[in-house]
């Protein structure tokens, strides 16, 4: 039996004012249309911070600074098991936009109900928040 591969994902928290920053998941991406904290992938050879840093500017084009490590969870998908580490994050230069996303939103920890989140997310968020 061959074991599942695992994908190293890191996101952001980003708090301004009381909201946090969510995007939407393309149409056409894994998981479409899912809500999510902004974030992806990182590359080998690559820091979370770097990760970070270079998936905000593609898929939102503003500048981020990374700060620390806030909530880690490892989550099962069919064929892999993402580990998700999320961290505390602020925008320093730019406006976020909706780049390589199908939407972002300011919400507040309250209305992340009413956004389907990816799996993972949930998973985190429920961890943040205490819930579950």
């Amino acid at each position: 039996m061959s074991s599942t591969p695992t994908v190293r994902v890191v996101a952001a928290v980003v708090e301004q004012d009381g909201r946090y920053l969510i995007t939407q998941r393309r149409a056409a991406a894994v998981l479409p249309l899912l809500w999510e904290f902004p974030g992806g992938r990182v590359e080998d050879g690559e820091t979370d911070a770097d990760a970070l840093q270079r998936e905000f500017r593609h898929r939102l084009g503003c500048e981020i600074s990374c700060g620390r490590l806030i909530s880690f969870v490892s989550h099962p998908y069919e064929k892999y098991a993402v580990e998700l580490y999320l961290y505390e994050c602020r925008i320093t230069a730019g406006e976020p936009e909706a780049k390589v996303v199908h939407a972002f939103k300011w919400v507040t920890s309250g209305e992340f109900e009413q956004h389907p989140f990816t799996p993972a997310d949930e998973a985190s968020m429920s961890k943040l928040l205490g819930i579950g």
